[in-house]
């Protein structure tokens, strides 16, 4: 079993006492966690426990794989560029604690011998610095292909909407966190974030460990 900054079952709220955007009332974009991480979490459980005097932090899904084929048709080489160029990626926030990968992966990681998409890794806030380019052409495309896939990821027809409730968790099922994007709130929509007092708790799981338990 994963234990992340916690240890086993997490609970939060927006007190910073992780340096963490989960630990704010800030809208969070759609992304996937534990970038920082060789072996992102494969299975995810959210669970509201309470929220009080206030309303706002509806949970987003957006489909990684059906947004990756979207761009893939729209702008094959946008899709290529991500595909390709390494992400260096980092959890940085608490002093004397920096959590990174082993290696840098890209944004959109296919299996080495079919081809087919396998994993999705996208978290704007979890990026280092990249500052390792082949040249200022690659730093250009990949910017171009990072804000053309941050459009698709932003359509309204792309977007999974759900109010959590105390008493009714969600899950990301069987790596999902490889395949589904997660977000909160809606940078776009100010009466969309979350007011009040909420905690929340959850529970990761290892992409391997989830493997092996379905197998």
């Amino acid at each position: 079993m994963i234990h992340l900054l916690s240890s086993g079952f997490w609970d939060f709220t927006a007190d910073l006492a992780s340096r963490d955007t989960a630990y704010t009332s800030l809208a969070l974009r759609a992304h996937t966690d534990t970038t920082y991480f060789t072996d992102p979490c494969g299975l995810q459980m959210f669970h509201l426990l309470s929220h009080t005097e206030g309303s706002g932090g509806a949970s987003l899904l957006v489909d990684g794989f059906a947004a990756a084929n979207q761009l893939k048709k729209e702008a094959p080489e946008a899709y290529e560029t991500l595909s390709r160029v390494r992400v260096p990626t980092h959890a940085s926030g608490n002093e004397d604690i920096s959590i990174q990968p082993t290696v840098t992966f890209p944004v959109l990681n296919h299996h080495p011998q079919t081809g087919e998409l396998e994993q999705v890794r996208w978290n704007n806030d979890d990026r280092a610095t990249m500052d390792q380019w082949e040249s200022e052409t690659e730093l250009e495309e990949w910017y171009d292909a990072a804000r053309k896939w941050s459009e698709i990821l932003r359509r309204e027809e792309n977007e999974y909407w759900e109010q959590l409730r105390p008493g009714r968790p969600m899950s990301l099922y069987s790596l999902e966190n490889y395949h589904c994007l997660i977000g909160m709130a809606d940078d776009r929509e100010p009466q969309s974030l979350i007011t009040g007092e909420s905690y929340m708790a959850g529970q990761p799981l290892p992409a391997k460990d989830v493997c092996v338990a379905v197998t």
